[in-house]
């Protein structure tokens, strides 16, 4: 691990799409240089989201080890595809002293089922609370609020649901691919997921080519959210009004 890491979380990234991608090599440079710049930095990438998707994992990971490399990091390609490997003593192993965690896009509730209360999960949980960086695009994003909606009962044509996610942010839920979310749901649903959202959490739309930042700095202060890439990041509060902000605003935001 880094030796510059300190005893305060790192910085963390919700990731509207474009993961391994060039649009996104300048927010991926932000990140590696909050703990000093690439040279010497471990990168583990996490396929677990696609992990029920065949060949899937195989290819989000060749592409996130060639782009992490030619930012100039090492990294690792670690195949947590689902519960038994978040289990693995192999690649627990394989995911300790990383200094960037990286979970790629695919099924939010598969991965939150794969690493909730697990070994693994500790090791990612606990490498960020010292200073790691964690990076979650598309249902990677998903996975880290108090909340995400159940993708399964949106492709029976079910009403929204809404399940538990990891906890890492609890007061907020992403909605990745914003720009794109009302053509994919059409407008009654994406208005009944909006309707339907817990009372107790703030929704987040972040457009594809975008990550909301959350910056290091001191743990008993108010986070820093903000928005960098390509487009805006909106932001919902009870009732259904939304804001917008736009590349390098700052976003107030709990957690």
């Amino acid at each position: 691990m880094n030796e510059t890491q300190g005893s305060q979380p790192g910085a963390l990234a919700l990731v509207g799409s474009g993961e391994y991608l060039s649009q996104m090599d300048e927010v991926d440079r932000f990140l590696l240089g909050t703990r000093g710049g690439a040279a010497g930095w471990r990168v583990a990438v996490i396929p677990t989201a696609s992990g029920l998707e065949l060949g899937a994992p195989e290819r989000w990971n060749a592409m996130g080890v060639e782009h992490f490399r030619a930012l100039g990091a090492e990294v690792a390609s670690v195949m947590l595809l689902g519960r038994p490997d978040a289990h693995d003593p192999q690649i627990v192993d394989a995911l300790r002293g990383a200094d960037l965690y990286y979970f790629s896009g695919g099924n939010p509730e598969h991965a939150i089922e794969s690493l909730r209360d697990t070994p693994a999960w500790d090791v990612i949980r606990g490498g960020y609370d010292a200073g790691a960086v964690l990076a979650g695009c598309s249902a990677g994003a998903m996975m880290l609020g108090g909340y995400t909606l159940s993708i399964r009962s949106v492709m029976r044509g079910q009403p929204p649901q809404w399940v538990p996610a990891l906890g890492l942010l609890p007061g907020l839920v992403t909605m990745p691919h914003f720009d794109r979310m009302a053509d994919f749901a059409g407008e009654e649903l994406f208005r009944a997921i909006l309707a339907s959202a817990p009372a107790d959490a703030t929704l987040i739309g972040v457009d594809e080519d975008t990550a909301l930042v959350r910056l290091p700095g001191d743990p008993t202060a108010a986070p820093r959210w903000q928005v960098m890439g390509r487009q805006t990041v909106s932001v919902f509060e009870h009732g259904g009004r939304r804001a917008i902000y736009h590349p390098g605003e700052v976003v107030p935001l709990p957690g």
